[in-house]
């Protein structure tokens, strides 16, 4: 990798970091409430972009269901990089917004 590729995907990261944080911004102003699937999607990519990988082993208790789905959708993206699901959301987020 060259001095040069390197400086391009820093500004890239620094680009998509706050189209991210513009995004987070607007999934707060949507008009209208995404369905659980989705919420649980936004959620799951927020967590993942923002914190990383999942901690497995705190698993939520046994009949906490809200917990659960939630535990699932983050584990689900146990490895992506934090580049892949910041873009993702962002897509997301502007699915929503021109609903």
């Amino acid at each position: 990798m060259t001095l040069g590729s390197n400086k391009t995907n820093q500004l890239r990261m620094t680009d998509i970091k706050d189209a991210f944080e513009q995004a987070v911004i607007k999934s707060k102003e949507l008009t209208s409430r995404p369905n659980n699937e989705t919420l649980l999607g936004l959620y799951s990519l927020y967590k993942q972009a923002t914190e990383g990988d999942i901690n497995a082993e705190n698993k939520p208790a046994m009949f906490d269901f809200v917990a659960q789905a939630k535990y699932d959708a983050w584990l689900k993206l146990k490895g992506v990089p934090t580049n892949d699901v910041m873009e993702k959301y962002i897509d997301l987020v502007t699915q929503l917004s021109n609903k």
